[in-house]
């Protein structure tokens, strides 16, 4: 089964006195690169988290985003910062005396200047909350592979469109490939009158000779079927339920060396340009596996 590396999915859980949502963003990449956002109390489940992903997802950048809302009363706390409050009501005292100011120095001023109190993290039940994350995590990865899913239909299309292409110019060669001893016979002939200025008494026997030699030295019977084979199992890893990607990239290369093969061996003017007709489809189909998990 192809499925694409983009993706976006998000998931909210909303349980007592707890909110967890859950966003998370695919793109493509050779290998599996995850990275989490979340906040410094809840970095303790980014090892749990990545391993969930791991299950679902085989390749690509992963970038997940977790925010967890606790409306629970006892878990706020707030902290003084002793130190900065005893040092401002000194300060001040002693611009008072110096400016001989009356009134008193109030809580009010002094709270005035903030950072005297601030907020704090309270541990929580995190248990609970680790099953809430398991479950929006598990939420969004199913959104997203679903949305990958359909993604990787419209890339199936493609690539089933594109490697009948390649089957139909896979025909072509292989019927522009028989006969080639009386078209070499030919060509030979043809050399030879232009060299010789017709002078020259051509020998049947040699001509014939040196055309088997060519024909054979050109043969690309054997390329032929390793192409073809090359797609029917394109097609067999399409159709499987493992992450295909790296598998359609290798067979991308191989399929593209046996034509290379074809052109190089093959002294045959159409066949050069069925061949870069097939380089073309060949780029293409390349270009969109790498979109592929």
């Amino acid at each position: 089964m192809i499925k694409s590396m983009t993706g976006f999915a998000d998931y909210k859980i909303d349980a007592k006195d707890i909110s967890v949502f859950v966003e998370i963003r695919s793109y493509n990449s050779k290998h599996l690169d995850m990275a989490l956002r979340t906040s410094y109390l809840h970095r303790r489940f980014e090892s749990k988290i990545k391993d969930l992903i791991s299950k679902k997802i085989s390749r690509g950048r992963i970038e997940i985003n977790l925010r967890v809302i606790n409306t629970s009363e006892n878990i706020y706390d707030f902290d003084v910062n002793t130190g900065k409050a005893k040092s401002y009501h000194a300060a001040l005292v002693k611009l008072k005396n110096l400016l001989d100011l009356p009134g008193e120095i109030s809580l009010e001023i002094l709270l005035g200047t903030g950072e005297m109190i601030k907020p704090s993290e309270v541990e929580t039940d995190l248990a609970e909350e680790g099953i809430i994350i398991d479950k929006a995590v598990n939420g969004a990865l199913l959104d997203i592979d679903i949305m990958r899913q359909r993604e990787g239909d419209f890339i199936a299309d493609d690539f089933k469109k594109r490697l009948q292409y390649l089957s139909d110019f896979i025909d072509k060669i292989e019927n522009e490939s028989v006969d080639l001893i009386p078209f070499y016979q030919e060509r030979l002939k043809e050399r030879i009158a232009i060299l010789t200025k017709g002078v020259v008494e051509i020998d049947p026997g040699r001509i014939a000779q040196e055309a088997s030699f060519l024909a054979d030295k050109s043969d690309i019977s054997e390329e032929i079927v390793r192409a073809k084979s090359h797609i029917e199992q394109f097609i067999t890893i399409m159709d499987s339920d493992d992450p295909a990607g790296r598998k359609l990239n290798f067979l991308l290369q191989e399929l593209n060396r046996e034509f290379n093969t074809m052109g190089s061996k093959a002294y045959n003017s159409k066949i050069s340009h069925i061949i870069v007709e097939v380089k073309s489809e060949l780029e293409k189909l390349r270009e969109q596996v790498q979109n592929v998990e």
